[in-house]
């Protein structure tokens, strides 16, 4: 029986929602049951979680091409779907500036890498809800990494590899061909088994994209379900595609293949033993050399918080790499990328002057209930930040491009009586002696605040005052240092301070009212110099 016959018994195309194929099974999730023909090669009907699938032995007739124009199909009927959401809500909170979704979740950014004269950024999304669901790619172009175009979605749930979740990944320039690497996800029954493969899509002019399916189609040895987001790098004249992953013994490892190609891959290793128990799941991996020194990024899930006011088990950090001829890699001497309270999830890629820029999600896995979920959407990306290792001190720097927001600079004094920043869209640099306290989206009723601890030596930030309803409300981190220099980049409903010239970073979404732009220290006077930030091209900005 062809396929065609299959998706008859299901109702038609028009009725077919999901198709997945585990083990030796055809299954098809359909939008109306009245639909399904009664026949004897159906197998089953069941309903899981409340969707209707039919199940049917898979026979060898039905091969993965023919799956992948089924797989077309759906996502054709998807992205007719998804047009009303592409339109933004309007919001008070929508940031002036920084990458946010027109509607929905967005969480990890993907595929961040320069091709074709232009930057490309994708990053999850999920349209429909303020939830973590069924994850489509978000694509975005730009000249600038500061004014970005919206463009059509290249990647959607359709298939049998990742029809409950496109997750997260990586892009390679090859020339003419843009190459997109990411996770498939699907999930088998009521009990919801995961299965995961890595995939591959492709395109010609950066817009169009292909799915060609997995590359990677089992599982690593020594491994649960939970490998996912590949980095693909070129060492030693070979290709390398680095994972993310969770081993049997239940601890974060990363997972290696090789290849010559880019699409016949080989099992290397796993790698990071040296970490020890060092959490129970590690993601979003990425390797990259600064100044002669290479790094590894991984998001240890599980491990002892670098403060006891971060309640929160996901975390993300960089540590030293040492590559051994023979042996692989290895990874020391971890620290935290950001000391706030949203930041995960980070991609870099190499400008072509050379620079390594970064971007994260302003957000976490858990917290999707934030006072922009009333208006239906959540979360942004961060700052784009410019990363440098310089005398044995990994520095992160908001890039060059972003002084052309500034509309207004202005020297003040800050006291006591808060300075009227007429908006919430300012870059804000100023020096704090220790035992001061810097007030931020002041209002009578809201404010947030960064104290330079004298006592402890920690600079402590506190967004309790604000309309905040993540569980965590404190983030610190120790410093060594005779005063606390800051440079503060606000935007509506997120602030993002770098410390001593960028030697730490502290993230967070800050939720005030919309006339909450006062600006005040507790004692004494402080002289800064504020910059007003006009709004960018960056979809989807507050008009």
């Amino acid at each position: 029986m062809s396929i065609e016959k299959y998706i008859d018994l299901c109702g038609g195309n028009e009725n077919i929602t999901r198709v997945l194929v585990p083990g030796d099974q055809l299954i098809f999730a359909v939008k109306n049951s009245q639909l399904i023909a009664t026949s004897e090669s159906i197998d089953t009907v069941q309903d899981v979680l409340g969707e209707t699938q039919v199940v049917f032995t898979r026979p060898e007739s039905v091969t993965n091409d023919m799956l992948l124009c089924v797989g077309k199909r759906i996502a054709s009927q998807q992205l007719q779907q998804i047009e009303s959401f592409s339109d933004p809500v309007e919001c008070e909170y929508r940031p002036q500036w920084h990458i946010s979704p027109p509607q929905g979740l967005l969480n990890d950014p993907n595929g961040f890498v320069f091709h074709d004269g232009q930057y490309h950024m994708f990053y999850q999304w999920y349209p429909y809800a303020c939830v973590h669901k069924d994850k489509h790619w978000a694509h975005l172009t730009s000249k600038d990494l500061i004014n970005w175009e919206w463009q059509p979605i290249p990647l959607t749930p359709s298939d049998w590899f990742d029809s409950h979740g496109v997750f997260s990944g990586h892009a390679l320039s090859m020339g003419e061909e843009l190459m997109l690497f990411y996770t498939g996800n699907t999930r088998i029954g009521p009990e919801r088994d995961r299965h995961t493969t890595q995939c591959l899509a492709t395109s010609k002019d950066g817009i169009n994209f292909e799915k060609h399916g997995p590359v990677v189609g089992e599982l690593p040895p020594g491994t649960t379900e939970h490998v996912r987001d590949p980095k693909i790098l070129r060492h030693n004249d070979k290709w390398l595609m680095l994972l993310g992953a969770q081993t049997t013994e239940l601890k974060g490892r990363f997972v290696v293949y090789t290849s010559d190609d880019l699409k016949s891959w080989e099992f290397d290793s796993l790698y990071g033993d040296e970490l020890g128990d060092f959490g129970y799941m590690w993601e979003c991996p990425d390797m990259f050399e600064l100044n002669g020194q290479m790094f590894s990024v991984l998001g240890p899930q599980g491990i002892e918080s670098f403060s006891q006011h971060n309640t929160i088990p996901h975390h993300n950090g960089i540590a030293k790499s040492q590559w051994t001829e023979g042996f692989g890699f290895s990874v020391s001497e971890f620290e935290h990328l950001d000391y706030g309270f949203d930041f995960y999830a980070p991609q870099t890629m190499l400008t072509p002057d050379g620079r390594r820029v970064m971007c994260g999600w302003m957000g976490l896995p858990d917290e999707i209930d934030q006072p922009s979920t009333d208006n239906g959407w959540v979360h942004q990306l961060t700052t784009m930040r410019e990363m440098r290792f310089e005398n044995g001190k990994l520095i992160q720097w908001p890039i060059a491009e972003h002084d052309s927001l500034v509309s207004e600079t202005q020297q003040i004094m800050l006291t006591q009586d808060a300075f009227d920043a007429q908006g919430k869209s300012f870059d804000l640099e100023l020096e704090l002696e220790w035992g001061q306290t810097l007030n931020l989206f002041e209002s009578s009723e809201h404010k947030v605040t960064l104290k330079a601890d004298y006592e402890t030596k920690r600079l402590i930030l506190d967004r309790s005052q604000t309309l905040n309803r993540a569980q965590d409300t404190v983030r610190e981190v120790i410093l060594d240092s005779d005063k606390v220099s800051l440079r503060i980049l606000a935007d509506t409903s997120s602030i993002e301070v770098f410390i001593n010239g960028g030697e730490a970073v502290m993230t967070g979404r800050v939720f005030t009212a919309v006339d909450a732009s006062g600006i005040s220290v507790d004692t004494g006077s402080v002289k800064a110099t504020v910059k007003r930030l006009k709004a960018s091209e960056a979809p989807f900005m507050q008009v």
